[in-house]
């Protein structure tokens, strides 16, 4: 699988009657044998303001989780690719909705941070990453 963009963003109101700015997205755009593929996760916004409950093992309890140079990468960049890494068949799906806390720290259970630095760094210096082992993200458990 060939990353060619990851990016997380904050819904805004489309209308005064929706309910939009309660939820942000975030999105990996792939290529998986050779066809162009968006995986979208769609979850509530209040899980940015409180992720370091949920995910104890970051240094960093609040965003960015990491600068790279002059790009901030944050918390709402690192949810989709995280649920990628943790469900491969995800790269079958279009979207996916994630509306509890357990559910979000399910995806980052296990998850290495700081190697995720690993595909946002190929991403600025090369425009891809290569995602070939996803089992390489995954921290080892302590004994």
């Amino acid at each position: 699988m060939r990353i060619t963009e990851i990016k997380g963003y904050e819904l805004e109101k489309a209308q005064s009657n929706t309910s939009e700015d309660f939820f942000n997205r975030s999105e990996v755009s792939f290529e998986d044998d050779g066809v162009e593929k968006t995986f979208h996760v769609l979850y509530i916004r209040y899980f940015d303001e409180t992720f370091a409950e949920f995910i104890p093992q970051m240094q960093q309890k609040e965003d960015p989780v990491f600068v790279m140079g002059d790009k901030q990468i944050t918390f709402k960049d690192l949810v989709a690719i995280t649920c990628l890494i943790k469900n491969p068949s995800f790269r079958q799906r279009k979207r996916i909705y994630i509306n509890t806390k357990e559910e979000l720290a399910g995806y980052f259970e296990g998850i290495d941070i700081p190697k995720l630095k690993e595909i946002f760094e190929g991403l600025q210096q090369h425009g891809e990453y290569k995602l070939t082992a996803p089992l390489h993200f995954l921290g080892q458990p302590s004994s």
